[in-house]
């Protein structure tokens, strides 16, 4: 398995694609663990599956089905990923920010990434959805960053600027749309870590006395090579449990999946919402 990706391989999957649909998508979308529901509500959709794909990783875990959706939604073009795969897998960070490579060859510029987190805050409850204000990227920080490698110079410069990692206008657009149909949304920060083992206790009293609200396996990644592209980025998190910070209570992947029916309605109603306030600003 290679490494790094490069760019013949990036544009062997973009070109794949664009043959495939007739309208550039504008905005990209990552749906996480149990949330690809929302992916029902992409009009005039083209269907591609992640293995037809050259060189696209493909994921192995459940709650992830491994499609792109290209289409409409509210009228914005659209590309949404069904599914993710995760550094857990076996793939190499390259390989698993590839989809963000790709979206950014074909002209995307805006991606709004989701996933399940557990919570951390004790204030934060399953089926709540939180407003991704910073991350704390702790696999990264480690060393296994998705930029490690030659630069792709075509994509960003070799030191990003990551001071705003999420969007402030489309974080500003969320808690408009939060406000306006009125559905509670947490804001807080992501602790992205490398998985697949759940978090002890400890781990996640460590995680909330530095700064972090939520915990996943996913997201950190995508967003750093995203901001290498100077992509706007908006992240949600779905909690799918409780904190356990003193170990009194045991997580599961099931129970991740079973939080998706409580959170994909809001997930929906405020992707849609902000995709309106999108579609209409000059």
């Amino acid at each position: 398995m290679e490494e790094f990706i490069e760019i013949h391989q990036v544009d062997e999957a973009a070109d794949a694609i664009s043959r495939q649909i007739s309208v550039p998508p504008q905005v990209g979308l990552i749906l996480g663990s149990g949330l690809g529901a929302a992916a029902d509500l992409v009009e005039n959709a083209a269907v591609i599956p992640f293995e037809s794909i050259p060189n696209w990783p493909v994921s192995t875990i459940g709650g992830h089905p491994g499609k792109i959706i290209i289409g409409n939604l509210v009228n914005v073009p659209v590309m949404v990923m069904q599914g993710r795969v995760h550094y857990y897998e076996g793939y190499s960070m390259s390989q698993v920010t590839m989809p963000i490579r790709v979206m950014q060859r074909i002209g995307i510029r805006t991606l709004f990434v989701t996933n399940a987190a557990g919570a951390i805050n004790p204030a934060f409850m399953p089926g709540d959805v939180m407003l991704i204000q910073d991350h704390i990227g702790l696999v990264s920080m480690a060393g296994m960053n998705p930029l490690r490698g030659p630069n792709m110079d075509e994509f960003g410069v070799r030191f990003p600027d990551m001071s705003q990692p999420y969007h402030r206008g489309l974080m500003d657009l969320a808690r408009q749309v939060a406000i306006e149909k009125d559905i509670p949304l947490q804001q807080g920060v992501y602790a992205g870590l490398a998985g697949p083992s759940f978090e002890t206790p400890a781990d996640l009293r460590f995680l909330r006395i530095i700064g972090a609200d939520a915990v996943g396996m996913s997201t950190v990644p995508e967003v750093i090579v995203a901001n290498h592209g100077k992509m706007a980025v908006l992240g949600l998190s779905g909690i799918s449990n409780k904190a356990n910070l003193d170990g009194s209570t045991v997580t599961t992947h099931e129970e991740v999946l079973a939080a998706g029916s409580l959170i994909v309605p809001k997930l929906q109603e405020l992707i849609l919402g902000v995709l309106q306030k999108y579609n209409r600003q000059p």
